[in-house]
């Protein structure tokens, strides 16, 4: 496989070789990053061709991302909503005479961030990351492992890391996954598509029809939570 940059139509494209049957164009949040996936045999020239043919789609589609919602730059101050899995919660920040940082949900709707009096505001960002790491891997943990055993593939080696165009993506020589931290935010059926989509990729490398079928057996309406997960707020 291979993956070079070209520019189509004033368009920066990303054009990966692989061995697959047809030629797919596809148009890739947050920012609308377009791919090209490719058989070796297609010359560039037809590829040019196809990706013409598309433009208006592939417009359409980067126009659609850029009027999605972005959430606000967060400051992590009192009154500020954020989201648990889906879930709004609306922030309360505390002093206290305290060397560590505590934030635990509070109800149904609030989130409790206790901090020490002399804390800064990066102080803040960097305590805030480190619990939704946390949360994500609580949950993802057993989803990992559910995933693997029912596609029948050895659980993978996996970690969380903060991507600016992926949910998620995987090395299947390696055997290897990574999911965004921001699924942290993002609904649990949102955190099982992107499970399952990225241990798929270890029977399946491409987006061929086997990798289809694979997300059709396990989550027939894994088109509808993958386009609901992309409707999503964006992270600034």
């Amino acid at each position: 496989m291979s993956t070079e940059l070209v520019e189509i139509a004033g368009l920066s494209v990303e054009l990966i070789r692989k061995p697959i049957k047809n030629l797919h164009i596809g148009v890739y949040p947050p920012h609308g990053r377009v791919r090209v996936a490719a058989p070796p045999a297609i010359s560039e020239d037809a590829i040019r061709v196809a990706v013409v043919t598309r433009l208006g789609w592939i417009k359409k589609k980067q126009r659609e991302f850029e009027g999605q919602a972005r959430q606000t730059e967060r400051r992590y101050v009192s009154g500020e909503t954020y989201y648990l899995f889906g879930r709004p919660l609306r922030l309360m920040v505390r002093t206290a005479a305290t060397k560590r940082c505590s934030i635990q949900p509070e109800g149904s709707d609030r989130l409790v961030m206790t901090v020490p009096e002399d804390s800064t505001s990066q102080q803040k960002v960097l305590w805030f990351k480190a619990w939704s790491r946390a949360q994500l891997k609580e949950r993802a943990s057993p989803r990992v492992a559910k995933w693997a055993e029912r596609l029948g593939v050895a659980t993978p080696r996996w970690g969380i890391k903060r991507m600016r165009t992926k949910w998620g993506s995987c090395n299947p020589e390696k055997g290897l996954i990574w999911l965004n931290l921001d699924l942290a935010q993002k609904p649990l059926q949102s955190l099982d598509y992107v499970v399952l989509h990225e241990l798929a990729h270890l029977l399946a490398p491409c987006h061929d029809d086997v990798f289809v079928g694979i997300m059709d057996r396990n989550m027939p309406g894994w088109r509808q939570v993958r386009a609901d997960l992309n409707a999503l707020p964006l992270s600034t």
